[in-house]
């Protein structure tokens, strides 16, 4: 049942967004076929706005019903603990994890939830970005180690990295109701992440994991599509 209210409630987002909003989608990789039924990791990069569930617009049905299956989450204990959005991230991922930003155990526990068939859904930010590119506590917007942790327990399969172009003007934190008929924006990089890991293979884990989230950043500040505004 778990399931079928997910993939109703992702729909409905697919559906409305295909209505509501113009969209830019584009691969900045070549890929194998059908990519997204070969990741075992999204990597969400630009994270500004809890409305992002409107990149779904690009996602077959098919495959929506696969990730409702599969998807393991790590979510905000801030925003999950919300009762209103909390309650609805809950039900569009059933398997979504509460952890929190202290050095307590809730990430390790995160990490051993992490199943063979499972697809990660990851942004590694940690926090959202405002409209003044920083976050709620005005620090700057690093990639923070958490995605090079969850490549450690992964030995197949691709990555896609999901690149937005941002959402401040469709929804910035704080706002209540979002704009509608604007454009969205996000690129797609799939990467085997065999090849990927083998790359980093001669460098200690510590080296390993500031390597991974030194190139996340750097995909991060280069490669979002620009953001028209409109």
């Amino acid at each position: 049942m778990q399931r079928i209210v997910a993939f109703c409630l992702l729909s409905l987002a697919k559906i409305y967004s295909h209505i509501f909003y113009r969209s830019e989608f584009k691969w900045i990789t070549t890929s194998p076929t059908n990519p997204w039924f070969q990741a075992r990791l999204m990597v969400f990069l630009n994270h500004t706005s809890l409305y992002e569930p409107l990149f779904i617009q690009n996602l077959s049905f098919s495959f929506i019903w696969n990730l409702v299956a599969r998807a393991n989450v790590p979510g905000a204990d801030v925003t999950l603990n919300r009762p209103i959005v909390g309650r609805f991230w809950k039900l569009m991922l059933p398997n979504i994890s509460s952890v929190t930003r202290k050095k307590d155990s809730s990430w390790h526990t995160y990490l051993k939830s992490i199943r063979p068939d499972s697809l990660v859904i990851i942004a590694p930010e940690g926090r959202m970005k405002r409209p003044d590119g920083l976050d709620k506590s005005g620090k700057p917007m690093t990639v923070k180690g958490g995605v090079a942790d969850i490549m450690e327990n992964l030995t197949e399969g691709g990555m896609i990295l999901c690149l937005s172009g941002g959402l401040h003007h469709v929804q910035s934190p704080g706002q209540h109701f979002p704009r509608l008929f604007k454009k969205i924006k996000m690129n797609f990089a799939y990467i085997d992440i065999n090849q990927y890991k083998e790359s980093f293979a001669t460098l200690s884990p510590r080296e390993r994991k500031l390597k991974i989230t030194q190139d996340m950043q750097t995909r991060l500040d280069n490669d979002c599509p620009t953001n028209s505004q409109t």
